[in-house]
């Protein structure tokens, strides 16, 4: 990772994110207007985490009293964890959710380097810490969620009046697109990386088709041939599994045994290949007769064997619960493993969520999403992965979506991590046109002509790393 800040510029900087005069943390404080920490607590509800310093930028870790039920704020609140990332309050503002925890450490999304503006990144409601206590988990879900954004940008919006714009990446970008089918007029536009649209929860054929076509024939084989060979031996490797698990505190309580929990790891071994990797990885997988060792290391790399222990699934508790109540979840039919599986039923939400939280299907939640897409949506991006295997169910868009300004594009080649840069060229012109004009901040040279279009902030190695968490399967 290159660092190409001047130790002089990095001093400066670096006091003026944490001062109160700071000229580069943006118009915040013009001598006329209070320091845009005191701004935004003054904001009823809020509360501060901490403050980061970061060069030309001020960082805040904060709370917000939500309601546990939008629909009933007398049920009780609860405390939602965000961060502000804040340039100035006469630049755009983009609202980034990863659909999970989030990260309590400075990162720009890429809408964000795009426009060069603000950043507020929110925690998912009933993900540690931004959880009710006691949790009622039929509060959690996706229109409860959407509220919460739309509650916390009404909060800011007085502070942040310029263009704001949604996003997020997976789940995030699911989340991004149901907020935006909620309270369309909050945001003037989205942008939605690798979401999966899981219709219909019970057809997945999709998915099947999918893992029969993605990258060239012969890594397709070698990888179906791994799998099969993991599950071959799985009588010489789950005791090993087992006191792995023994020497790491790992259990295997929800799941129900460490050869189950096997299974699953097994079952993820070719999706999260072409989730994670690329074509040119190929060469890494071993080769069928490889040893023990080698198809033991491969699969830890692969599909991590932490996964499906107790101590892995606690933290994805709300997202296996909302995948089995209504975001639908992939299940691929594994023909090439048949006779070899023991837990036919066990590769669902079901098994990963503890016993004593009731999950019931309710089906016709991502139906309504996906028409509202199709027939009402405008200026909305969806950026997909050629071979990432979340990209097989995507959003489809209507007939006259060029007129309504939305795009759905794909990344040559690209897996879980695709974004606007790793798209062709024109494709890549027109995305970056759009969300500067979304956004309000196009330069006048983009008229007529969306080949001038570039992103308004320079690179930043560490602030523009892309934090892509390996997870399993039926975790986007």
């Amino acid at each position: 990772m290159r660092k190409a800040v001047r130790l002089l510029l990095a001093l400066t900087m670096s006091i003026g994110a944490v001062g109160a005069g700071s000229a580069t943390a943006g118009a915040a404080n013009t001598g006329t207007q209070p320091d845009i920490k005191e701004r935004i607590l003054k904001i009823p509800g809020m509360s501060l985490v901490e403050e980061k310093p970061y060069e030309g930028y001020r960082y805040l870790v904060l709370n917000y009293v939500q309601p546990v039920d939008h629909r009933n704020p007398a049920k009780g609140t609860f405390k939602q964890r965000f961060t502000l990332l804040h340039k100035a309050t006469d630049r755009p503002t983009v609202f980034y959710t990863s659909g999970y925890n989030v990260s309590t450490d400075p990162r720009r999304a890429e809408p964000t380097r795009i426009v060069d503006g603000n950043q507020v990144s929110m925690e998912y409601r009933f993900f540690t810490p931004s959880r009710p206590q006691p949790a009622d988990w039929s509060k959690l879900d996706i229109w409860q969620a959407a509220s919460d954004q739309h509650r916390l940008y009404e909060a800011l919006k007085p502070v942040y009046g310029k263009n704001w714009l949604a996003t997020g990446g997976s789940k995030g970008g699911m989340t991004a697109t149901y907020y935006r089918r909620f309270y369309p007029k909050d945001m003037n536009g989205t942008i939605a990386y690798v979401a999966p649209n899981d219709v219909v929860n019970d057809e997945d054929s999709a998915y099947d088709r999918f893992l029969d076509t993605v990258g060239d024939k012969a890594c397709r084989t070698q990888l179906n041939s791994v799998q099969r060979e993991a599950l071959k031996r799985r009588d010489e490797i789950v005791p090993r599994y087992e006191k792995w698990a023994k020497e790491n505190g790992k259990t295997f309580k929800t799941v129900g045994s460490a050869d189950k929990a096997y299974e699953n790891v097994v079952l993820d071994l070719v999706w999260a290949f072409w989730q994670y990797h690329l074509q040119s990885d190929c060469p890494t997988v071993p080769a069928t007769k490889a040893s023990t060792d080698e198809l033991y290391k491969f699969i830890d790399t692969i599909s991590g064997f932490d996964g499906y222990t107790d101590q892995g699934l606690e933290k994805f508790i709300p997202y296996y619960y909302q995948a089995g109540t209504q975001l639908g979840s992939p299940s691929p039919k594994f023909a090439h493993l048949r006779g070899l599986l023991r837990y036919k039923d066990s590769y669902q939400p079901r098994t990963y969520v503890p016993r004593d939280i009731p999950m019931t299907f309710r089906p016709g939640a991502m139906a309504d999403v996906d028409r509202w897409v199709r027939d009402k949506s405008t200026q909305m991006l969806f950026v997909y992965g050629q071979n990432d295997p979340w990209s097989a169910e995507p959003f489809h868009l209507g007939r006259d979506a060029a007129a309504r300004h939305d795009y759905r594009f794909y990344a040559p080649g690209g897996n879980h991590g695709s974004n606007i840069a790793q798209l062709v060229a024109d494709e890549r012109a027109v995305a970056t046109a759009e969300v500067l004009r979304w956004a309000g901040v196009a330069p006048a040279s983009l008229k007529g002509d969306d080949r001038k279009a570039q992103p308004l902030a320079p690179y930043n190695a560490k602030l523009d790393k892309q934090d892509v968490e390996r997870q399993a399967t039926l975790r986007p």
